[in-house]
């Protein structure tokens, strides 16, 4: 049993690690940190160093099994680096949004083996919502696909049940995929507040889930893009359950759209046919057939060690395995980004290695296809000075936080900025960018404590609330210390 440390104590040995880049004196601050408190199973504080060779670290469960995972406490989790080059291969999660998409057809098709289905809470939750046939209310807790995929789902095959969230996810407006499914037949009611959950879905009328005739004309729906491309994937992949199929009229800036033609792949893999004429996509009518499928890893999560190698000591590289050259996910756009900001990208046979090069002087950034790449982006720019304009950013203020609102309020402790110079044109301001033991409030939001996470490289960092990377890479915190960060985690 372990002894809790005072914070003062705490301050005063990262003081001293400080000092000193000896690697001889640093192992034995990290020895001493250990003996006051290494095995803590009480609350306190509950340090984690790099294993030794051959050395696996673990907790061990109520049960008794060994679980190779950091203790989090969900308070918050200090992140030190020793010091060094950044160095080995990190396990990436499969991706969340092909998971998603596939569960969804695979229901729809009836069968097939879906194979590396990712791990994170979204997933997860959509595989068990949709395994019970019977279930009459569905908990999309905080995950806003989850929310809008089910909506169209449980729409079209007329399913009647009480569709709600937590209560961030009853502010995140889906009154544009209500209104477009009520024009098709859906009857969908707002148990509280118009154009937000709770959703009470009565059924569908006239038809659900028919085989259409030759002669039926398409449904024809307008849909506004500049929203949620998650929205027009819901859409697509019920729309062969129609009669006469589905056409889609897009207006307005369409965001993420790499991710409705990962859609449509995916669509067509089960056996869907469908057709993308720019502002016009069409889902021809018919039955999905069942298939087998793997998913790809996460590049959204791999933009995380993008940012780790980037902002790392001379000499650092890292192996992702999973990875693929040609690739559905919109979210590959980080290895042209992440060249401009010193990082290089080599594919292998599976995966990449990420190596480090010279950052350009700056660049402009549309985020209109990558979203979920932003908040990585602006932290790494601001910490390696280099400015950088940010535009697309326009969804980022319905996700799972106003993200800019939040990236604005956390770079600020850094001395760091995220400024609109106008509408829709943001800067990354870095005065007097340091990293010198703030803590990063999270918002709920796993991306706000990865994107963070990388800064530990440049000095004592907290994260609160850690566990929020459950809902996307769960092993993101285990990870790390494979790579060498150790992991204070207090109550």
């Amino acid at each position: 049993m372990s002894r809790p440390v005072h914070t003062d104590v705490l301050v005063i040995w990262f003081s001293y690690w400080q000092l000193t880049s000896r690697a001889r004196t640093r192992l034995a601050l990290l020895s001493w940190f250990r003996r006051l408190n290494y095995g803590s199973v009480k609350p306190g504080l509950v340090v984690r160093s790099r294993p030794r060779s051959g050395q696996i670290p673990f907790t061990t469960t109520q049960a008794g099994t060994r679980d190779y995972i950091p203790t989090l406490i969900e308070s918050s989790l200090t992140l030190i680096w020793p010091g060094g080059p950044l160095r080995g291969t990190a396990q990436l999660p499969a991706s969340k949004s092909e998971s998603n998409r596939a569960l969804i057809l695979h229901a729809l098709a009836g069968g097939g083996q879906l194979t590396n289905l990712s791990d994170a809470n979204d997933t997860q939750l959509m595989r068990r919502l949709l395994a019970d046939p019977t279930a009459d209310v569905f908990d999309a807790e905080d995950a806003g696909t989850v929310m809008r995929f089910l909506t169209a789902y449980l729409a079209l095959t007329d399913r009647r049940a009480l569709l709600t969230g937590t209560a961030r996810a009853q502010e995140r407006p889906i009154a544009v995929l209500v209104d477009a499914l009520r024009q098709l037949g859906a009857g969908i009611e707002y148990e509280a507040a118009d154009g937000y959950p709770p959703l009470r879905l009565r059924g569908w009328q006239p038809v659900a889930a028919a085989q259409a005739p030759d002669e039926a004309e398409p449904a024809e729906l307008t849909v506004r893009g500049d929203i949620s491309s998650q929205y027009i994937s819901a859409l697509l992949m019920v729309g062969p359950l129609l009669p006469g199929g589905l056409r889609l009229w897009l207006t307005g800036k369409v965001g993420s759209r790499p991710y409705i033609r990962m859609t449509m792949a995916l669509m067509q893999h089960f056996g869907g046919h469908c057709r993308d004429l720019g502002t016009i996509l069409e889902a021809r009518p018919g039955r999905y057939q069942p298939a087998d499928y793997t998913v790809e890893a996460d590049w959204s999560a791999a933009s995380y060690w993008y940012a780790l190698v980037a902002l790392a000591p001379a000499g650092s590289h890292l192996t992702l395995p999973g990875l693929r050259r040609y690739s559905w996910q919109g979210d590959q756009a980080i290895v042209d980004i992440m060249a401009r900001l010193g990082v290089a990208t080599e594919f292998l046979a599976d995966g990449v290695r990420l190596t480090q090069t010279v950052p350009t002087a700056g660049f402009t950034q549309d985020f209109t296809d990558c979203p979920d790449l932003a908040q990585t982006v602006a932290v790494v720019a601001a910490a390696l000075n280099v400015p950088v304009l940010l535009t697309g950013l326009e969804s980022l203020r319905i996700k799972e936080t106003d993200r800019i609102l939040a990236l604005q309020t956390e770079l600020a402790n850094f001395g760091a900025g995220l400024r609109e110079e106008e509408e829709g044109l943001f800067r990354v301001c870095f005065a007097d960018f340091r990293v010198d033991g703030q803590t990063v409030a999270t918002y709920h939001d796993h991306r706000m404590a990865m994107a963070f996470a990388p800064l530990a490289l440049r000095g004592l960092l907290t994260i609160e609330a850690p566990a929020v990377v459950r809902k996307s890479y769960p092993q993101f915190w285990t990870e790390l210390e494979k790579v060498g960060l150790s992991l204070l985690a207090a109550d």
